[in-house]
């Protein structure tokens, strides 16, 4: 059974990886994203449309639930929640690593963040194997941030 998985999730991944989607945009679909947006490496926030992320203290139970919902469902075949590299980094200490706007824009605009900005360059080199854009909305990508805080054990409110 696990064999099966294995391949399923590998199948998986092949399918979604493939570059630049042109359904591209804010969290509705209706706008294009920015592509020539130029890193400013001293800042930490990455290169994407989130400037500013205002957490919630504590974290709200019902984000928190469908970021874990999005993270099974498009993430996890290469994300463990451990310090464990698969594919990707493991998700563990990323809130105390990143800021939180370079977690979005990560999530938001990949392909750009892979190819300008430095520290998710870096990460490309030791893990030899692009992100594959999820088209994850604004909303989707906040929602991971949240349960990625959760992870990290921050407060979940009740």
């Amino acid at each position: 059974m696990k064999r099966v998985l294995f391949f399923l999730s590998i199948g998986l991944f092949a399918l979604s990886c493939g570059g630049n989607s042109a359904s591209e945009g804010d969290a509705t679909g209706s706008k294009p994203r920015p592509q020539s947006m130029v890193a400013d490496p001293d800042d930490g926030k990455g290169i994407g449309e989130i400037k500013n992320v205002e957490l919630n203290d504590p974290l709200l139970p019902s984000m928190v639930a469908s970021g874990k919902a999005i993270y099974e469902m498009k993430c996890a075949a290469c994300h463990k929640l451990t310090d464990q590299r698969v594919v990707g980094p493991g998700w563990k200490g990323v809130t105390a690593r990143r800021q939180p706007e370079w977690i979005m824009n990560m999530t938001t605009n990949v392909e750009v963040m892979l190819d300008k900005d430095p520290a998710a360059r870096e990460l490309l080199k030791e893990c030899l194997v692009r992100m594959p854009n999820q088209n994850l909305s604004v909303g989707d990508a906040r929602d991971v941030l949240e349960f990625m805080y959760a992870n990290d054990g921050k407060e979940v409110g009740s």
